[in-house]
């Protein structure tokens, strides 16, 4: 995941480097994606939990002591269901999708989604210094496509064949930017980080935060185990057996693939004086191979028979950014998507550590000879290159599952709030997201880091590698010793 704080002034320097930050948290909090993504996921989650917790009946406490004694049901809702929604099935004509023969029309609950996630991701641009005006425009068209996936996957026989929006979403982009080209006009509307942070606090909500422990020990075998041992062999074996002559592009694309694609390659960039050229030529290997991950790793792991919890644990440990994660794990079901998303945000806390650690070691072993080295650790980068939205992330969890199980009826109102209300967002965030990557990702541009050569052989042997070492370990861990606590926490 990019971080905006982390990228390099062009015009200063050919070499990016890192002194000492002097940035205020609170300046950030108020400017930087990350915390936008917080303060947007956040906002909604409340107005969701109270549109339902106002409008329970004044009675709801008599009817909840009741049902222990009748075992009858206590039903709750949301009020924001008819105002929020997505395109409904339809067989033959599309338009069914928009316009259900037995019900009313989905255009204004689609409007008002369109309204609410305009005004808030508005807000964001606005405060990082970018043209409302401008992003607005280019929003209409991105949600339309958005639209327009939901609409594809919704067909009968499609559902049948799980083939999920996300990857509607994602070809959509992809067939617009590599034939006609993406529109300039759309292109200030391409926040792929934003749309995904911002669907991954609201997805909080939804994943217990007694799930998020379970998932989580295993989980750190597989992020922060695998992960630098994949980073160091990557880095030793570029140097050692390739020869490769820049060890700073050896060590961002060691880091690049082994960590978090984009974001990581930032921060090990401005921390081994990477030049820029370097940097771009790791983030658009990633970008490349990210794509082709995202769209065979789903179909590999079905022909293989695994288990969705196990595919979607070796999907978060491998695939690069944080949105492709999310983008394949839909693709093998909810169960896939959480495990695979909640793996890859505990990989992205390697982010400023990593970024911390190599500054340490270039200081010490690569730059030590030289005079006037300008690369100053400070512990603090750690806080600085920590994704905030995890988070975003986190908090959301802990409180809705303290929301759970100690508010009376909180077993009922809560899982209300996210089915009928919470869960549309989360998936209208992420299609949005999909649109933008397949509009980001030209094949032409990027085709010339396929060629053949020593960083090529790199990525594709470091790779290989992660692939490996980042199934077998999930296996040990969700199928071996963690399996039976893994799937009873799924079953509940």
């Amino acid at each position: 995941m990019q971080d905006d704080a982390a990228t390099p002034d062009p015009e200063q320097s050919d070499e990016i480097v890192v002194a000492t930050p002097r940035r205020s948290t609170w300046s950030e909090m108020k400017t930087a994606e990350d915390w936008w993504a917080i303060w947007i996921g956040g906002g909604l989650l409340l107005i969701c939990f109270l549109s339902v917790y106002l409008t329970l009946p004044a009675d709801f406490s008599e009817q909840l002591k009741a049902a222990e004694t009748t075992g009858e049901k206590v039903s709750v809702h949301s009020p924001l269901k008819a105002w929020l929604g997505k395109p409904g099935s339809w067989t033959q004509n599309p338009l069914d999708a928009l316009f259900p023969p037995e019900k009313s029309n989905l255009i204004l609950p689609l409007g008002m989604v369109f309204l609410i996630s305009l005004l808030g991701f508005s807000l964001a641009v606005k405060s990082m210094g970018q043209a409302v005006s401008k992003f607005a425009i280019g929003f209409i068209g991105v949600f339309i496509l958005a639209a327009l996936a939901y609409i594809l996957t919704s067909q009968v026989v499609v559902k049948q064949y799980n083939l999920e929006y996300a990857l509607w979403a994602l070809m959509l982009g992809l067939i617009i930017s590599n034939t006609i080209g993406t529109p300039g006009w759309m292109k200030p509307a391409l926040k792929t980080e934003l749309y995904v942070k911002t669907g991954l606090v609201v997805m909080g909500a939804s994943v217990l935060f007694s799930r998020l422990l379970v998932l989580g020990l295993p989980g750190i075998y597989v992020a922060w185990v695998v992960t630098p041992v994949v980073l160091i062999s990557t880095y030793v074996f570029g140097q050692k057996v390739l020869k490769m002559e820049s060890r700073s592009l050896n060590m961002v694309i060691s880091a690049d693939m082994s960590v978090c694609g984009v974001s990581a390659a930032i921060a090990t960039a401005a921390s081994c004086k990477a030049k820029k050229e370097e940097l771009s030529f790791a983030i658009g290997l990633s970008l490349t191979f990210t794509v082709i991950m995202m769209m065979v790793l789903p179909q590999v792991i079905r022909l293989l028979g695994l288990d969705p919890i196990l595919g979607g644990a070796w999907m978060g440990g491998t695939i690069d950014a944080t949105g492709a994660v999310a983008a394949a794990g839909a693709m093998l079901g909810p169960e896939a998507e959480q495990v695979a998303v909640t793996i890859k945000m505990i990989q992205n806390i390697l982010i400023g550590v990593t970024a911390f650690g190599v500054a340490v070691y270039w200081v010490t072993c690569v730059e030590s000879k030289k005079e006037n080295s300008q690369i100053k650790p400070d512990a603090w980068e750690i806080w600085y290159r920590f994704p905030k939205f995890v988070l975003g992330f986190i908090i959301a969890s802990a409180v809705f599952s303290l929301l759970y199980t100690m508010l009376p009826g909180g077993d009922l109102i809560v899982p209300t709030m996210v089915k009928e209300s919470s869960k549309v967002f989360r998936g209208w965030f992420f299609c949005l997201a999909f649109v933008s990557i397949g509009l980001e990702t030209n094949f032409r541009e990027l085709a010339k880091f396929l060629k053949g050569g020593k960083p090529l052989i790199l990525y594709v042997c470091g790779q290989s590698l992660n692939l490996l070492l980042t199934l077998l370990m999930a296996w040990l861990m969700f199928s071996v010793f963690y399996a039976d606590v893994v799937k009873d926490v799924f079953s509940k």
